[in-house]
């Protein structure tokens, strides 16, 4: 090989690191992306559960409370709201792929460094580091994603894409109390490290950015994106029900394992099984049901995904009132199945009704706000339920966490007028465009 076949293949491969493909990407390149994107989304979501299955052995290791476990949780969702909003902006004004890109880095090495914490404040700080790499990921990828699929089949894309959480938080939280009861608490962490590294190494050669539906996205703004987003009505709703919906389900999905470990006495693996496994296997499935529902929903009438939102959150309330008479494992995995399916349907058609009620040059950003918002609610509910466990107990406060999928399920049907009116709204302008 001469020294310009060197050159060219050395060009060949900084453009596709780079995401600059010359040739146009295949009929099966959008389905292909929502896989790779469903390894990056699994990474995601099983780094963050590691934590909530080695917190029995952090509380005995570094002699810290439930309410400091507690509000570890919360700095790691407030740090992840703030910074979802703000990376959502930024992946309306760059190259989407390169966003992905540089959080899996980001969050994958701060992973890798949490055992290196001593006490509480480093435990603290380094869970905050991996709350900013993973901020990046999420209104960036379903921006990314909407862009490759058409409305009539969006919903199913983001839902296989949104059962990547749930197999990640699940089967991450088996994994993690597997490793952490063998090896210590410290293994889980640099195992999913690794893991991160790899997949980086698969998409620095497949991930791209060129979606037929983006060409002029950064060419051609409509409008700064966060205004687009404080005009619209239906937006802002979402952004609400989402605060609602994540509040009640984090602040279940984060103490369930030490409700099975501390009441029914399990160990921390089976405390998985119980806890984070059931809710993950409900929502793995539930939102394939929820994305397949949305699509045919929205086909008959222009506010079918809402309908779906409405529903899936009412059987989640519903499953959760029981929660105090469970007094076996097996009935109180059966609640935690019910009421994770519920939301499930709900998870598998949020982004796409968002999608419906906001252009594609502000999706990232709209993303991005609802994000924050959610992890703001789980950030004020899984510090909130240890200080109201302490008078009620944990089932009782699970419980309590039904009233906020009430609330959202009401918010939802009063809207669907207003709703309606935003989105007659945005077909006249795009048919004017």
């Amino acid at each position: 090989m001469d020294s310009r076949d060197l050159a060219g293949v050395v060009r060949q491969v900084i453009a596709r690191m780079t995401g600059r493909f010359a040739k146009p990407a295949s009929l099966h390149y959008p389905w292909m992306l929502v896989g790779l994107l469903w390894l990056v989304s699994f990474l995601n979501s099983a780094d963050r559960a590691i934590l909530n299955a080695v917190k029995p052995l952090l509380r005995d290791a570094f002699a810290i409370s439930d309410i400091q476990l507690g509000v570890i949780d919360t700095v790691f969702f407030w740090t992840y709201a703030v910074c979802a909003f703000l990376f959502g902006r930024i992946g309306d004004s760059v190259r989407r792929r390169n966003m992905i890109l540089f959080g899996l880095l980001f969050w994958s090495t701060a992973t890798g460094f949490m055992p290196v914490a001593t006490g509480f404040a480093m435990l603290l700080g380094m869970r905050t580091l991996v709350a900013v790499g993973e901020s990046t990921y999420y209104p960036t990828a379903t921006a990314l994603i909407g862009a490759w699929h058409k409305p009539a089949i969006r919903s199913r894309a983001l839902a296989i894409h949104q059962t990547a959480v749930f197999a990640g938080g699940g089967f991450g939280a088996w994994a993690a109390g597997k490793l952490a009861d063998q090896y210590g608490w410290s293994m889980p962490f640099v195992v999913f490290a690794a893991l991160g590294i790899v997949v980086l190494a698969i998409l620095l050669f497949t991930l791209r950015d060129d979606a037929p539906s983006s060409k002029t996205r950064m060419g051609k703004p409509a409008g700064e994106p966060l205004l687009l987003i404080l005009a619209n009505p239906a937006a802002l709703l979402l952004c609400g029900v989402f605060f609602l919906a994540t509040a009640a389900s984090s602040a279940v999905l984060n103490w369930c394992n030490t409700y099975a470990h501390d009441v029914l006495g399990l160990n921390l693996a089976d405390s998985a099984l119980v806890g984070p496994v059931m809710i993950t296997t409900a929502g793995f499935c539930s939102v394939l049901v929820g994305g397949w529902m949305s699509d045919r929903f929205a086909a008959k009438s222009p506010t079918g995904r809402f309908t779906v939102l409405a529903l899936g959150l009412a059987l989640a309330a519903l499953f959760l009132l029981p929660f105090p008479l469970a007094g076996s494992v097996i009935t109180v995995g059966a609640l935690l199945f019910a009421t994770s399916f519920g939301k499930g349907l709900f998870d598998g058609c949020i982004y796409a009704a968002l999608h419906d009620v906001m252009p594609d040059a502000a999706r990232a950003t709209a993303a991005g706000l609802m994000t924050m918002m959610g992890f703001l609610g789980a950030g004020v509910s899984t510090v909130a339920l240890p200080a109201i466990a302490v008078h009620t107990g944990l089932a009782a406060g699970f419980t309590m966490m039904a009233a906020l999928y009430v609330v959202a399920v009401v918010a939802l049907l009063a809207g669907r007028p207003m709703i309606r009116r935003v989105m007659q709204q945005m077909q006249a302008e795009t048919a004017r465009a």
